[in-house]
């Protein structure tokens, strides 16, 4: 009887140390298989664009002339009741531009490069590249600062502002008491545009 015993015992351990095994062995077998990589996503697919730019902040990217430019940072400019908006653009081949947004009455886009051809404003008309420019306005702007644009978080700007023929321009900023800063800019038809906002909470 004891023999009987001893016997169906070593059966069971036997029984049970089999079960461990195949556990371990299919446990093995599951961690080895390769998981499939998730699927590439399209970062546009939730939306066609907008042209509405003043929506535009840093994050966002910008389709304009067959070239898509990221928003790198962006300017709040005010003086008396007047705001306004300037972004720093740059592409993946490094052309970077800035773009202004103003409403005065109606919107107004231009796209802005710089320019050494000029370092100073000068009198009530300047010639660039062959091009004459009449001078529009000039002032003194607050300004802040978002993302990236070379300037501090927070000061003072001024600007003087020229007019050429078929809506081109001619701009100086001298940020915060610094040198002036020149840019050749042309005016842009909205439907030229389309604005990819960063957050899903715009469409």
């Amino acid at each position: 009887m004891d023999v009987l015993v001893v016997v169906l015992i070593l059966v069971v351990v036997a029984l049970i140390v089999v079960l461990v095994l195949r556990g371990r062995a299919a446990n093995r077998a599951k961690t080895a298989e390769p998981q499939a990589p998730a699927k590439p996503q399209d970062p546009l697919a939730d939306h066609q664009g907008v042209t509405d730019i003043r929506t535009v902040r840093a994050g966002d990217m910008i389709d304009y002339g067959d070239q898509l430019y990221f928003v790198r940072g962006s300017l709040r400019l005010t003086e008396g009741g007047f705001t306004w908006s300037e972004h720093f653009l740059d592409d993946t081949r490094g052309d970077r531009v800035w773009v202004s947004v103003e409403e005065d009455p109606d919107l107004e886009v231009m796209f802005w490069r710089e320019t050494d051809q000029v370092t100073e404003p000068g009198g009530k008309t300047m010639e660039v590249g062959g091009v004459t420019y009449t001078k529009d306005e000039d002032g003194t702007a607050r300004y802040t600062s978002e993302g990236t644009t070379t300037v501090a978080e927070k000061g003072s700007v001024e600007y003087v502002d020229y007019e050429g023929p078929e809506g081109r321009g001619l701009s100086f900023e001298r940020f915060d008491g610094g040198k002036w800063e020149a840019g050749l800019g042309e005016s842009i038809a909205l439907p030229a545009l389309r604005v990819y906002p960063a957050g899903s909470d715009r469409t």
